[in-house]
């Protein structure tokens, strides 16, 4: 099965077919992402919350994303596989950006890097883009600025948001996420750009969707708003965990 490229990954909106993402950490289920047809992986800096267990995502470090990417890259024969850049993301000096994320594609074999941006870091981008190394731009709310924000929640600026997706597709981002922007702003920057827009918390007239693997699998313990639950997979191992732990209990596994 041959791998989907930059190229043909920006294409499909003008195929009009929304485009569809997840998440994914581990080599099993990279691997399921991946024969279930879903377009792209992203080995997001979310493995902090939902791999480790913290509190948010500043935590995780490049060495971390580069042996979670290098895994999941293995995995997957056709998606495109990107790997989210870890906090300071594109606000280090552009010369320690460039070692950064060059790294994680010599190291892990993916497709591309995920930054957090603004239009403040259009010549980053422009930098990285030159270099070789394909930029998917992320704009709208910022994990990685939750200790300045205080809080999650809907990015409603209008003139602010245009100006940073403008920003990002000049300098040659290949595509954007738009995390929790409001729905009729999401809807004027999909119609206004030409690269895709990947929606998270951002209604349904983005180019494609990105949820995080274990929100749609029901194991996060709880099933954002902007998330839709596919399959309670918590009840179901807990369950069969429960069920092992009964028969080693009562001599019924291993059979005599």
């Amino acid at each position: 099965m041959t791998a989907l490229t930059i190229p043909e990954f920006t294409a499909i909106k003008k195929t009009g077919r929304k485009i569809s993402m997840l998440t994914a950490y581990d080599f099993p289920t990279a691997r399921l992402v991946d024969e279930a047809g879903i377009d792209a992986i992203l080995v997001g800096d979310s493995l902090g919350m939902v791999v480790q267990g913290k509190a948010n995502t500043l935590p995780v470090t490049l060495e971390e994303m580069i042996y979670h990417t290098e895994i999941v890259a293995r995995a997957a024969c056709r998606a495109l596989v990107i790997a989210d850049l870890p906090f300071p993301g594109g606000h280090d000096s552009w010369v320690g950006t460039l070692r950064d994320c060059t790294q994680i594609m010599k190291r892990t074999n993916c497709h591309g890097v995920k930054m957090e941006t603004s239009f403040q870091q259009k010549e980053m981008i422009a930098r990285m883009v030159d270099a070789g190394i394909p930029i998917l731009a992320h704009i709208g709310l910022l994990p990685q600025k939750i200790q300045t924000l205080g809080t999650y929640s809907i990015q409603r600026v209008h003139d602010e948001l245009m100006r940073d997706a403008l920003a990002v597709q000049d300098a040659g981002a290949f595509g954007v996420v738009l995390e929790c922007v409001e729905h009729g702003i999401a809807r004027e920057i999909s119609a206004e750009l030409s690269i895709p827009t990947i929606g998270i918390g951002s209604g349904p007239y983005c180019d494609g969707q990105i949820l995080v693997l274990q929100d749609i699998l029901g194991l996060s313990g709880r099933t954002p708003k902007h998330a839709k639950q596919y399959v309670d997979l918590n009840a179901q191992i807990l369950a069969a965990c429960f069920a092992y732990r009964k028969d080693v209990e009562g001599g019924n596994f291993p059979k005599k």
